[in-house]
């Protein structure tokens, strides 16, 4: 492990081209869609009963087609929300639920978040599909900074997976990995599907 203030200007670098790598990619759509479908084919997902998503926002690999076939499907759809530093979970019955939240990404609207039967706790997920800025194809990742999910997957199911959805050229070749960043199991392009190490654990 890296200290984290030794390795907080690497990870800005590494986020500043991966961002620029991420904007200059072409066919976002199409390259998502087989994402998607890699996902849809892994046997972690195929088992797993209620799934949280992230709502994609401007250069991110898209899920909300994703969202769409499982909401039509025998899957539980839970997507996220910011309160404070955390993020609170929300079962989504259709995306029209959604709206421009914090960070302009779209998150369930206001109104519908104290509902009883919406409400979810961590320990419900079966399957946490992660967005990234950057990863290795040893499981380590970087988001935005703020440590959302890194707070976030330390509350869920050890026997839940945790499987991120990136493009190809948001890979590098070691991301600085310090005590608080939680790895993924699991990183899925358009081109391949890595699985972190058992080395690695």
């Amino acid at each position: 492990m890296n200290d984290a203030a030794g390795s907080a200007p690497r990870k800005k670098a590494i986020r500043t081209e991966a961002h620029r790598r991420r904007a200059a990619q072409p066919d976002k759509d199409e390259l998502s869609r087989r994402i998607a479908q890699r996902l849809a084919g892994l046997p972690e997902y195929a088992a797993a009963s209620t799934i949280l998503f992230y709502v994609d926002a401007r250069d991110e690999v898209r899920t909300r087609p994703l969202l769409a076939e499982a909401l039509a499907g025998d899957k539980t759809v839970i997507v996220p929300y910011c309160v404070g530093d955390q993020l609170g979970l929300f079962r989504l019955a259709d995306l029209a639920e959604l709206a421009e939240g914090t960070f302009g990404i779209l998150e369930p609207r206001r109104e519908l978040r104290d509902l009883p039967a919406r409400r979810v706790e961590a320990r419900e997920i079966d399957l946490v599909v992660v967005p990234v800025v950057a990863f290795d194809a040893r499981g380590n990742r970087l988001g935005h900074g703020a440590g959302y999910y890194d707070r976030f997957l330390r509350q869920v199911r050890h026997d839940a997976p945790k499987i991120a959805m990136a493009f190809a050229c948001q890979m590098f070749a070691e991301i600085p990995a310090d005590a608080h960043d939680v790895p993924v199991d699991r990183i899925v392009t358009e081109t391949d599907v890595f699985t972190r190490p058992r080395d690695a654990e």
